[in-house]
Order: C-alpha cells, then structure tokens, then sequence
C-alpha cells in the first residue's frame, strides 16, 4: 500500500525539484562526476560525503515541517545529503526554545546538519519586510557555510495568491503580480517545490505523518498585512466570486511572470541599441547616457524597462525607485518641453540634454 496522497504529492513535487538540483549541479563546472548522481526512486545507502547537500528552511509550521519530512525522504533516494536551517527571529516569547524544538524535530527525521540562526530584525520597510530581510539573510549565510547547492521553501499556491494581491494593491506592474518564482537568489539558491500544492494538502500530509506543527499566532494577527490578505481580503473574494479564486491568482503569477521575463529581455537588447558613449563624468561620478530618438521608438513598457535599468546603472537603489519615479523620467522622453531635470533616490539626477538622456550621481 502507497503512501498517503498527500505524502504523495509533497514527496513528488520535492522530488522534481531535487532532480532540477542535480542537473544544475552537473553542469557546474566545480561539479566532480564522482559527486554527481542519478535520481531514484528505489531505497538507496546514505550519500557521499562529497555529494551535494540540500537544505529546508523550517519554521516548525505544517508547510515547512511537511518539506523537510519529504527532502528526508527524497534527497537519499536522489544521492543528495539533506539538512536543515531554522530562523529565529526574536520576535516572541520563547522563540528560542522553539527553534531548539524544530532543530530536533529536523534531526529526528534524519537531516543533517541542522542549525538554529537567530537573527535581530530591524525597522526597515516595516516588519514584515525587515523580518523577510533578517531570515533570507541568514538562510544564504547558513547556505555559504555548509556549501549548499539550494534550499527549499515552503511556500504554497496559498501563498503565491496572496502574494500576488499584495501586488496588486500596490499597483506595482507586472513583476510585482509576478509573484514568487520557483527558482531565486544567486545562482538559483532557492527552490520552492509547493507552489503548484494548496496549503490544506500540506497540512493534510503532516497529519498522515503525525508530524508536530507550530502554527505562528503572527499568521492571524491583523496587524500584519499578509494575515489580512489570508484571513479578511481572499475569504471576500471566494465568497463573492466562488472557488477557484486562489488557483486563479496562482496562475495569473506564472502567466506574468512569464510576460515580465519576456520584457526584460526585450529591454535589456534594446538598452544596447540606445546607449550611447558616455564621456567620462566630472569628479568620477557614474553617468549613463541614452539616446532619446531610439528610446522614444520603444514600446512603453520596454522603454519604462531600460530607464529603471539605467537608473539602477546610476546608482539609484532598486528597494527605493517606484514607478512614479520612472513615469517622471519618461516624461523626459515623450512630453518634453524643457523641463528641469529630476532627482531620483541615492542622488541620481536625470536631465536631457539635447538628443540626449544623461544619467548620473552626485
């Protein structure tokens, strides 16, 4: 008799991933044949020591508990070592003694090596963000340590809705209701093998194992944005539009994502095609200098591309330049009538300058 469905599919959509994993890994060129090996799904002796080590970021909840449960499954069985990486946040009572729980509860199910990280959470971009900040943080200094090929997430097609209707209430474009990608980070660090699953079937696959969960009381507190979105703003929209609204959103991500990385490519040919040789600046400040016919001739949205890549170029800091930055920078291009230039965040400063865009620091 096979394993429970739910066991099933987390174990399959691990396994997928850990099978991406290896062949990235082989084609490594720090890759040795001797350290690389073949997925199977027969029962296999405990890996190499040499063999690449994949590692679960776990919080202790049904969604990361229900990923480390199958890495431990599935990575012996692909020749990859397993481990796993906690963060503790510091931001209730007794988080410490919980990391130290959820490091036992990883060791238990056969992964190793497995730490606990704490982390001081900062003010930055409000709490969500700087916590998000302080654990991806941690979870690459874990990764470099250990010398992990990837490390899996837990988030779900729950998740990604959400996500993306955070998106769309900041109105922040089409990567932005992108979403989360299933690979991310340096050299495609993260993996996130769940987001084709909703989040009862990986609650419902922790309780076929009996597998221990915390569930975080952030995760209702209204106070922070995304509970709203999961508990107030996505129950309204089922209830008035049906079923089907969070598998909707799932995949309104993958098809703007798809249309967003199809963009960027075109933006970044076409930034080739306008730039132009730029003299050396004053002071040794950073400039970039584009060429307003060629820029003018592109599409909106690939042109509002290469001015935020040319920005960013400058100096500009990405976290900091929104779209009405870019909207004023356009401006320059398609209502031009001798305006002064504009100033952008880290002391950019875009002026045009005859046929000219210039872009510069300082």
């Amino acid at each position: 008799m096979g394993p429970h469905p739910a066991v099933a599919a987390i174990r399959l959509a691990v396994r997928r991933v850990l099978h991406d994993v290896l062949v990235a890994h082989s084609a490594s060129p720090s890759c040795s044949p001797s350290a690389a090996s073949s997925p199977s799904t027969r029962s296999a002796p405990a890996p190499r020591d040499d063999a690449p080590l994949v590692l679960a970021a776990c919080s202790g909840g049904a969604d990361s508990m229900a990923l480390a449960s199958a890495l431990a499954f599935e990575a012996p069985r692909a020749g990859l070592r397993a481990g796993g990486v906690t963060v503790d946040h510091g931001l209730q009572q007794g988080s410490d003694a919980r990391a130290a729980e959820v490091v036992d509860r990883m060791r238990a199910l056969g992964l190793a090596p497995v730490e606990a990280i704490a982390v001081s959470v900062g003010r930055g971009g409000g709490p969500e963000a700087a916590a998000r900040d302080a654990r991806y943080a941690a979870l690459d200094g874990a990764a470099e340590r250990h010398g992990a090929t990837a490390v899996l997430l837990g988030h779900t097609r729950d998740d990604q809705a959400e996500t993306v209707l955070l998106g769309l209430a900041r109105g922040s474009g089409t990567r932005s209701l992108s979403g989360m990608a299933w690979v991310s980070g340096a050299d495609g660090r993260y993996r996130r093998p769940f987001l084709q699953l909703d989040r009862h079937t990986v609650r419902e696959a922790c309780l076929a194992q009996s597998l221990p969960v915390w569930d975080d009381p952030h995760n209702v507190d209204p106070s922070y944005t995304r509970s709203r979105v999961r508990h107030e703003a996505l129950p309204i929209l089922e209830k008035a539009l049906g079923k089907g609204v969070v598998e909707a959103l799932a995949r309104t991500a993958q098809l703007s994502r798809d249309d967003a990385d199809a963009l960027d490519a075109w933006a970044a040919r076409a930034e080739a095609d306008v730039m132009t040789t730029a003299p050396a600046a004053a002071g040794g400040a950073q400039a970039v200098h584009l060429d307003t016919v060629g820029l003018h001739g592109l599409p909106t949205a690939v042109r509002r591309r290469v001015l935020r890549r040319a920005a960013i170029a400058a100096g500009a800091p990405a976290g900091s330049l929104f779209a009405r930055h870019i909207e004023e920078v356009d401006r320059l291009i398609t209502g031009w009538r001798g305006q002064r230039a504009i100033n952008l965040p880290g002391r950019v400063e875009v002026r045009r300058e005859g046929g000219r865009l210039v872009i510069r620091q300082g």
